[in-house]
């Protein structure tokens, strides 16, 4: 079986990563909760912002891939619309795969439970908008 990528949606999918990002972890949004409870300064926040920002920019692709890639094959198991079967399969993939090994990762490392909170509600929206966008362009 051939699994049809619509890249132009896979990049702005992994565009889109970058923008929640930025609006998630702006200061009025969640950004000045996150910085306190993850004991992250502005100084911090400044030093190596340009390799942060690329390792984002690679993993944001990679995700977006393997997203478009597994909607490809659920769309073809289920047959429900594209768009659908996007969403349903991005919440599932966040549910199974990002929730729950943060959960397990913070809990080992004694993170407050709102910081994990705030991460785990961030990749839930990265990772449904990303849904949606390749939802919309549709198969390829």
């Amino acid at each position: 079986m051939d699994v049809g990528i619509n890249y132009l949606a896979v990049l702005l999918a992994a565009a889109s990563s970058m923008v929640v990002g930025s609006i998630w972890y702006a200061k009025p949004v969640m950004g000045k909760q996150w910085q306190k409870l993850a004991r992250v300064t502005d100084k911090d926040m400044e030093q190596g912002v340009a390799y942060s920002l690329g390792i984002t920019a690679v993993v944001s692709l990679i995700t977006a891939y393997v997203l478009a890639h597994v909607i490809y094959l659920s769309n073809s198991y289920f047959h429900n619309s594209f768009l659908q079967d996007s969403l349903t399969t991005a919440f599932w993939l966040w549910l199974g795969f990002t929730a729950a090994r943060i959960i397990t990762h913070d809990a080992f490392e004694h993170r407050r439970k709102k910081l994990t909170l705030i991460t785990i509600s961030h990749e839930l929206v990265t990772l449904l908008v990303m849904g949606l966008i390749i939802g919309l362009f549709g198969r390829p």
